[in-house]
């Protein structure tokens, strides 16, 4: 390496993304339900007492949408449009029974998150049977004091980072994960395998060290803002190689996890974020906040 490669790599290492303490304004929840009646307020009871730590900053109105004002998703959308809320409460599979077999998030949902700026925070469908315990990944009884903020890139992700804090519980944990995919590491260590003037062991060992090392860093930085903006918040580090979905999957059931904060949108295309569909689909049991 020359002296001009060694100053434009020691340069990058540092140059780090810092994190900036901005909490969301949630100021207006719009409640989404295919019920009716008393079971839609049943519902919106729920929610408010779910959501009830966007109090701690202000005041919150909360409006209703029931069963009997959409069918369609471009009925939903234009009410949403309408509205105008900070944030949409809902649960998978509105007007339908497909939440009984666990595979889709349901038309409404999957329109909702994308074609909606705004974020939604999904919860476990009413009728499923929600008495697993918190350590079984259950959502237990609407306390969010153990917040987990995922993503496959967490250095930069400041609004994520904030969206977890807006919705954490006052000296509550947030946790900051971020899984890097170990057979997509392997695949290309085997391609620098191939390129003889490469050192394949020394090559392994450094990608690996950095690639944990920017996230670590970040979330070192996340505990040093808050600390200083005396914000009572403990944050723990969850940073490793591995499969995403199943590894994820178990941190949230380690941690006794209350609420999952991810991204959905992804700017090359319409569909959902590559790591968000698999999880919102997978873990069922614990309220979603989808951004």
């Amino acid at each position: 390496m020359d002296r001009v490669d060694q100053f434009e790599s020691a340069f990058r290492s540092a140059a780090k993304p810092i994190f900036h303490y901005q909490p969301l304004a949630m100021r207006s929840v719009l409640v989404v339900t295919d019920r009716k009646g008393d079971a839609a307020q049943r519902f919106r009871a729920d929610v408010e007492t779910l959501t009830a730590v966007l109090g701690e900053r202000g005041e919150v109105a909360y409006d209703t949408v029931t069963g009997d004002n959409f069918t369609s998703p471009k009925d939903l959308l234009d009410l949403v449009e309408q509205r105008d809320p900070d944030l949409i409460v809902t649960y998978r599979c509105l007007h339908s029974k497909a939440w009984r077999w666990d595979f889709t998030l349901g038309a409404h949902i999957d329109v909702l998150t994308q074609a909606s700026k705004t974020p939604v925070l999904l919860v476990p469908h009413p009728d499923r049977d929600n008495t697993a315990s918190k350590s079984e990944g259950g959502a237990g009884p609407g306390v969010t004091d153990r917040v987990m903020a995922v993503t496959d890139h967490l250095a930069g992700e400041e609004r994520l980072v904030n969206a977890a804090l807006t919705f954490a519980e006052p000296r509550g944990t947030l946790f900051l994960s971020h899984v890097e995919d170990d057979a997509a590491f392997e695949r290309y260590l085997g391609v620098i395998g191939r390129i003889p003037e490469i050192d394949t062991e020394l090559a392994r060992e450094h990608i690996h060290a950095q690639l944990l090392k920017e996230p670590a860093d970040y979330i070192r930085s996340v505990s040093e803002v808050l600390a200083a903006a005396k914000v009572a918040c403990t944050v723990e580090e969850l940073v490793s190689m591995g499969r995403h979905v199943s590894q994820y999957r178990e941190l949230v059931e380690a941690h006794a996890i209350d609420l999952l904060v991810l991204n959905t949108k992804d700017e090359d295309h319409s569909a959902m974020h590559g790591l968000a569909y698999p999880l919102a689909v997978e873990l069922r049991n614990i309220p979603l906040l989808m951004l």
